[in-house]
């Protein structure tokens, strides 16, 4: 396992260390998969905007704060840009001498409050020195400051990880609630069923509402019900990387094991049972045949490692602009497309780039961005502003 240089991923395509998810060893091991039919869309248009980052997982925008774009590094630090020019203005946060960056570890998720602007709040997830989960709350001294100092902090989650990788990572805000994405806690396969298990907060979609003295669980669908459940909004995912909102619907890229990569959308996510480990994908995986399939919800899309001639992954979620939804996958620098609204499953294949892809991003203006984590070093970052959508 390890990352391409900057020749292979022109070429060859070998696989990648997936900081995103996906147990590379497995994935390179996975025998034969039938490749979905899929149509040719429309290509996308490319533009580097940002350069010269040291391993970007993230980019957003912050509400009422218009014309800057901050990016999140797994390093621990999240920088401060001009949307406009590119240019550095400074630094959001730097917590490196907390954060563990091993494997899959580090600092993988950002969202500000709703009420950035006044409340001058974020919110991060991370992996400790320890390598455990920590979502945090920081109140910055300023919202609109280049460089904010830290005014304070708190731990709203922490949340034991057996293995190094399948940490999740993301956070995002909708209808005034905080969504985290965990992941089933690593390995393969799930050994301990976590991700199947209600009473565990990994491999789930949790849902909580920030108050001053800590969050409340109220409305979500195991609430006082179940016994250490009260923070999961929907379970059954390996290592959901990368989630957004299109209305209330809540659209999720899921990574595979060693055959599927799937989408997750059309729905607000609430009590669904997204099959892992049961399934991956739409398919059995746990037995290989013959699973037992009621309850679970079926992606709206997958995609097969060996399709499109190979090099598939790791799927990178993204973002609904206007009605599509744009996707991608880590290892062969893929992008597709699928409509948002219908019941169509037939994803387009839009562009076959040679992008490391960690995460798609979006700005206060609905502009959709790509990351490119780099080359071998590490320290060959981009963030990318595409358009043609």
């Amino acid at each position: 396992m390890r990352l391409r240089t900057s020749t292979e991923r022109t070429s060859t395509r070998r696989f990648a260390l997936a900081v995103t998810g996906s147990l590379m060893l497995a994935a390179m091991l996975a025998g034969p998969a039938t490749a979905r039919d899929e149509t040719q869309g429309t290509a996308l248009t490319f533009t580097t905007v940002i350069s010269g980052l040291k391993q970007p997982v993230f980019v957003t925008s912050a509400p009422g704060n218009p014309d800057r774009l901050y990016v999140v590094q797994k390093t621990g630090i999240i920088k401060i840009f001009s949307e406009n020019t590119g240019a550095l203005l400074g630094t959001l946060l730097d917590i490196r001498g907390s954060v563990s960056t091993g494997s899959e570890q580090g600092l993988l998720g950002l969202a500000f409050d709703p009420a950035f602007a006044t409340s001058a709040k974020i919110y991060i997830n991370y992996t400790n020195l320890s390598g455990d989960t920590r979502v945090r709350e920081y109140v910055l001294s300023s919202a609109t400051a280049n460089n904010p100092t830290v005014v304070s902090k708190r731990t709203l989650l922490s949340i034991d990880q057996p293995y190094s990788n399948h940490n999740g990572g993301h956070l995002g805000f909708s209808g005034g609630y905080l969504y985290i994405a965990t992941g089933d806690g690593g390995s393969a396969g799930d050994p301990a069923e976590r991700a199947q298990n209600k009473n565990s907060l990994l491999g789930k979609i949790l849902r909580i509402d920030p108050t001053s003295t800590g969050y409340s669980t109220a409305g979500n669908p195991f609430n006082g019900s179940i016994a250490g459940a009260d923070e999961v909004w929907s379970y059954g995912l390996r290592n959901p990387w990368r989630f957004s909102f299109y209305g209330t619907q809540l659209w999720i890229g899921d990574v595979g094991q060693y055959t599927y990569e799937e989408v997750n959308g059309r729905h607000d996510g609430k009590g669904q049972n997204y099959g892992w480990d049961v399934m991956e994908g739409a398919h059995c995986f746990e037995p290989a045949t013959g699973c037992n399939t009621t309850g679970k919800r079926y992606p709206v899309a997958e995609y097969s490692h060996n399709g499109n001639g190979g090099g598939n992954c790791s799927v990178t979620g993204g973002y609904v602009i206007g009605t599509t939804y744009y996707f991608g996958d880590y290892c062969s620098g893929r992008i597709w497309s699928l409509p948002a609204g219908g019941t169509s499953t037939a994803e387009s294949l839009r562009n076959d780039t040679t992008y490391i892809i960690t995460s798609f991003g979006k700005d206060d203006d609905g502009q959709l961005y790509v990351i490119d984590y780099g080359d071998f070093s590490g320290t060959g970052g981009r963030i990318i502003r595409i358009t043609g959508t």
